[in-house]
């Protein structure tokens, strides 16, 4: 591959698609910059407009509305095949009659590549994907994976700017998502473009992304790090999308939350209705003992179940307003709790992030059901 290859700046500014008949759009006047160089996720629940997103940035979808650039050249009226951007599918979409090669080599046949070029950048991609010594198999004689590579070989061997996949590790295993998750870093580091990357996902995004923007019902929630998101969440959705939470909803005042169950101590906010979000990390298990000094939140709690998760394991418990949780909890732990049993969690106020109580009660089931909540 091409060591002067770099990435593409993509703007999109009130992005906007309504599709005939819809009753809302797709995607709501949106603007997000993806910086150059920049491996950008795009993160929601089915129907959020993500994946609407990443098709009118390919060229696969018109827009009803708005501006997309690439490096500050508006491409909104180009079509696919003139914008230059690599695409990855989730379903490979490789020619079953071709080999690895002959798949490989496609976009540059039809740029009118030279005969020696191609066979160069072919033998440079499969290598790049780990699959020297493959170039002849055709796909129903490679795995899954393999398959999947090969399809990341086609979609970067013509040096685009921008690499685009729409959940391309969907159709695999665990283990096999999580190899190819390792893979997909490297070849971003490696070429050094711009990918954006839809998934709903949210172990991937967290792993693979310098940034994450969350959609939903068209909009863009929240955008950020994964760290950003994780631990500073702008809303409930949020908090409940990207990661566990345990979410307690009232109103605060005087930095005290009362949630008409309990009061709890909270992070320093304006008075007002709101959610306190704890990551189940955040909680302590007092088995026998007095709550840890420092801990001024301190709940008693039902175990309903416990899941051994290796490292870890996770006690799901249920509140007193009948409202479910979760702690988790180093494994090997010297504190033996059994399902049934009454025990107390404790978490300090710090370890608390107070959000706008933006649920809708409609779309419950768009997000996980949130801990704690009314």
């Amino acid at each position: 591959m091409s060591d002067t290859a770099s990435g593409a700046r993509i703007e999109v500014e009130g992005l906007t698609k309504i599709f005939p008949n819809a009753t809302a759009p797709a995607v709501d006047s949106i603007d997000l910059e993806i910086r150059a160089g920049e491996f950008m996720t795009l993160l929601g629940p089915s129907g959020s407009g993500k994946t609407t997103t990443l098709n009118m940035i390919a060229g696969f979808e018109s827009i009803t509305s708005g501006r997309i650039a690439l490096d500050d050249t508006d491409i909104a009226a180009l079509p696919a095949y003139k914008r230059n951007l690599g695409m990855v599918f989730q379903n490979y979409a490789l020619f079953p009659h071709m080999t690895a090669t002959e798949n490989i080599a496609f976009p540059l046949r039809q740029r009118k590549v030279g005969k020696s070029e191609i066979a160069r950048r072919v033998s440079e991609a499969l290598e790049l994907v780990h699959l020297g010594g493959h170039g002849e198999r055709l796909p129903t004689q490679l795995s899954g994976g393999q398959q999947q590579r090969v399809a990341l070989a086609r979609a970067v061997v013509f040096e685009p700017r921008a690499l685009l996949l729409d959940e391309p590790l969907g159709a695999l295993d665990k283990k096999l998502r999580e190899s190819l998750q390792l893979e997909i870093s490297r070849l971003h580091r490696e070429l050094g473009i711009t990918f954006v990357f839809v998934t709903h996902d949210q172990d991937e995004a967290l792993a693979l992304s310098d940034r994450i923007a969350v959609f939903r019902d068209g909009h863009i929630d929240q955008c950020g790090t994964p760290a950003e998101l994780y631990e500073t969440p702008a809303s409930r959705f949020v908090a409940t999308f990207l990661g566990d939470s345990n979410v307690f909803t009232g109103h605060v005042r005087d930095g005290l939350l009362d949630t008409g169950w309990c009061t709890l101590r909270a992070p320093a906010a304006a008075d007002g209705p709101g959610a306190l979000v704890v990551r189940p990390e955040h909680l302590r298990l007092a088995v026998g003992d007095e709550p840890e000094a420092g801990n001024p939140n301190v709940l008693s709690v039902t175990v309903t179940d416990i899941v051994y998760q290796g490292a870890f394991r996770r006690v799901l418990v249920r509140f007193d307003d009948g409202g479910t949780g979760q702690v988790r909890d180093t494994a090997g732990v010297s504190r033996s709790v059994t399902i049934g049993q009454r025990v107390e969690v404790c978490w300090s106020a710090d370890d608390g992030v107070l959000v706008p109580d933006d649920q809708d009660p409609e779309g419950a089931d768009a997000v996980p059901v949130p801990a704690g909540a009314r």
